[in-house]
Parts: C-alpha cells; structure tokens; sequence
C-alpha cells in the first residue's frame, strides 16, 4: 500500500471519529431559541406530536464509549493503513501462522505416526484411509468431487486411467508437485477439414463409429503432429501427461463435438501443488487415499 493512499485513509479514518465527537457535543448543547424540555417541538405526524426529552445520559456516554473503543482498537491493531501497524504487531498472515503451528503441534502426531509406512501397506489401516478421505474432501473435492470421480477438465481418480501415472511414487508426485498439462491448438495448421480429419482418426482409436476415408487422411497428419505426445499407437505418454487416446476415457468429454474442439482450441490444465500447503505427513496420506480408489 502506498504512502499516499494510507494518509489519505488515515485522514478518513480520524476526521470520522473526531467528526462523530463534535456532531455528539454540539447536538447536547442547548440553542436559545430551542424548546424547553417536555414542550412540544411543532412536529406531529398521523396524531403523534414530538416533544423535546434529551436521550438519556446512559445512552449519551455509550457514544462516547464506542468512540474511545475505536481509538483503542486503531493505537493496539493496524487500521490506518501502512503507517501504523498497531502496537501488537498483529497481522492476518501471523494469526494464520499461529493458529496453524498450534493445530501441527496437537493433530501433527496423528499424521506423522504413518509417514514411514508405504502406500501399499496402508490399504490395510482403514483409520489412516479415513484420515486421508477427510484432508481429501477439505481441499480436493472442489476439482475432483467428494467421489473422486472428477467432472470435465478434472480427472475421475477412482478409476485406473492415469495421466501421470498410478503407481504411490507417481501420485504423490501430482499431490507433492502439482502438474501442469498443455496440448497446443492445432486449427491455424489443420483447418477446418484437417480438424474433421483428425477428429475421426481420434476416434478411431477407441474403436467407434467412424468416417474411415476422413480417418486415413486423420492419421497421416496424427503421425506428424500427435505421435511425439501421444505416441504411435495413440496410448499416451505419463512423462508428459498425454491421455491415452485408445481407451473410452475422455478428459474434455468424448462427444464429436468436444474432440474437435479440443483439437482446434488445445486444452491447458493445472494442478497446483499441495507440498508447501498441506505437509509430507498429509500429503501421503492423500496420496494413500487416492491410491485405494483404483484398487478397490
């Protein structure tokens, strides 16, 4: 935040609370030509006439105590922007920090008690599976659903197709690391025909209904465009997250529609790691958690 920008809150801030105190003394004054009290003011709406009675003082020195309240709280906590940080240093980041550091300190020897055992024998801890589905549904079902099963741009995790590979080494690197797929747009180079072309090789691949004239011209440009992704036989590749394109396992969806556009437009997807947020304890615990999806 600027210097600018926090005087400028700095002079909103106090001339309110000053402006409060002057508005509060001057309409406890009495005026000389103000009614005395109990007299009727000359107001009167559907029957009801106004009569000049003061606020009681216990709702006067309330004011004035919300007004103190406000001082209190700017001198101890930061609210006049960066020029003052408030006497206790307090920020929203050190709060966090605290609050995290006292959870590590009470629920960290739940976790680390399964760090040192492998994700295969962890199939068998029923209580560690569960610890890991509760991290999973706090900061993984937002993408994947509380199922796991994913929706479109969002891997389904309790099946056995893999992007980046199913094996305990490879899925906590997703979770540790993140992962980061893009496929180019390839509609400036194919065209419109070349798009249709490819689309129904695509296709072929998985075995469906398909244009076979429009999939041999397909798979001549599939052999110079696609191969070095997805490989010859269109099965993919983990190293570089190329889905397998002989299987009924559509990312974007398997419509017609969706390949082409997918082909045209290219598709970018991202993952963010999960290392620095959660922790190895927790992350391998997800990690075990996802890995029994696809074994059951």
């Amino acid at each position: 935040m600027s210097t600018t920008l926090s005087l400028y809150i700095t002079f909103i801030v106090l001339l309110n609370i000053f402006g409060c105190v002057w508005l509060i003394r001057w309409t406890s004054k009495k005026k000389a030509d103000e009614a005395a009290e109990g007299d009727v003011t000359g107001h009167t709406w559907d029957g009801l006439e106004e009569f000049n009675n003061p606020l009681p003082r216990w709702w006067l020195w309330l004011f004035y105590i919300t007004i103190v309240f406000a001082l209190v709280y700017l001198a101890l906590f930061p609210g006049l922007g960066s020029i003052w940080k408030g006497q206790l240093g307090w920020t929203e980041i050190s709060q966090y920090e605290n609050e995290m550091a006292k959870a590590d300190a009470k629920y960290g020897p739940l976790f680390a008690q399964y760090a040192n055992t492998d994700l295969d024998a962890l199939l068998n801890e029923p209580k560690a599976l569960k610890m890991g589905q509760r991290i999973f549904l706090n900061y993984c079902s937002v993408c994947h659903g509380s199922d796991a099963r994913g929706t479109t741009g969002f891997p389904n995790l309790a099946d056995n197709d893999w992007l980046y590979g199913g094996t305990p080494e490879a899925i906590k690197a997703s979770i540790s690391q993140g992962r980061r797929g893009a496929m180019p747009g390839w509609q400036a180079v194919l065209q419109d025909d070349g798009v249709e072309a490819m689309a129904h090789y695509v296709v072929s691949l998985s075995g469906r209904d398909h244009d076979a004239a429009l999939a041999s011209k397909g798979a001549e440009q599939y052999k110079t465009l696609c191969i070095a992704c997805h490989g010859a036989e269109g099965k993919g590749n983990f190293a570089l997250g190329a889905p397998n394109l002989t299987d009924k396992v559509w990312l974007y969806g398997g419509s017609m529609g969706a390949i082409k556009k997918t082909i045209s437009g290219g598709r970018n997807g991202h993952m963010p790691a999960h290392l620095d947020f959660l922790g190895s304890d927790k992350v391998h615990l997800v990690a075990a958690y996802v890995y029994s999806l696809s074994k059951k």
